[in-house]
Parts: C-alpha cells; structure tokens; sequence
C-alpha cells in the first residue's frame, strides 16, 4: 500500500504478478513449489527451498528444517540449513550434512548447518525466512 513502484511491479498489463512458482501436472492440477525471491542460486542452479527442506525431513532426527541462501565469494550463494531435532534424538551436524550430501544433488546440499529450538513463524504456520537471515 502506498508504493507506487512496488504496485507497478506487482501489476503489469493487466495481470497481477505474485512471486509465486507452480508447476501444472497432466490432470491440469497447479502445484505451489516456491517464490522467486526466496529462490537460492547457487554456482548458477536454482535450489528451491521447499524441495531441501522436504529432503531434509525426511532425515529421523528432524522434525522441522527451513533453508536460506549466504552469499558465498565462489558460488553466489550457498544453503544454510537450521534443524529443529525430534525430541530425544541426537543429531550430529557433520553426520546430517553428510547425509544429505548423499542425499540430494551436490549443489541442493548445504554447506552450513545450525540446530535452533524452534523456527520462527507467522500465525499461520508459515517460516519468516527472512528472520533466519539475522541468525
């Protein structure tokens, strides 16, 4: 509200243009796989958040992940993942980083890993990526 090159941006020809990426599957189905800006580049490859995160879920010692993008001097960006650990489970950070070098494509595998408690989150259920990039 009240921004104009923001709204210009937004609303191009008729057409209101959100960020947000899908993919439409045989049956016309659309599927949300992500938002452009929070796309991570990495040595020229996209690496969409949502698909690393989903990867690292599936990991027993991980209850919630949530991936953000740091810039690197040799790869544009590289991904930093922040685990929230299942309770009464002991994850080592090398052994999961590790696991999902094996796990996933070399350039989707982050390179940095924290453990924090909780990830920070709107009412909805949605994580502030953006209040990660201050951890």
């Amino acid at each position: 509200w009240n921004k104009p090159e923001a709204t210009a941006q937004t609303l191009r020809n008729g057409w209101v243009h959100t960020g947000d990426m899908g993919k439409l599957d045989a049956d016309g189905y659309l599927t949300f796989t992500g938002r452009f800006k929070e796309m991570i580049k990495v040595s020229g490859y996209s690496v969409f958040p949502e698909e690393v995160e989903a990867i690292l879920c599936k990991h027993p010692a991980v209850a919630q992940a949530a991936v953000i993008g740091v810039p690197d001097a040799d790869k544009g960006e590289v991904v930093r993942a922040f685990i929230v650990k299942k309770p009464g489970q002991d994850a080592d950070a090398a052994a999961l980083l590790q696991w999902a070098r094996e796990n996933m494509a070399p350039y989707k595998a982050p390179r940095e890993l924290r453990f924090i408690d909780a990830l920070p989150s709107t009412g909805a259920g949605k994580v502030l990526r953006r209040m990660l990039k201050d951890e």
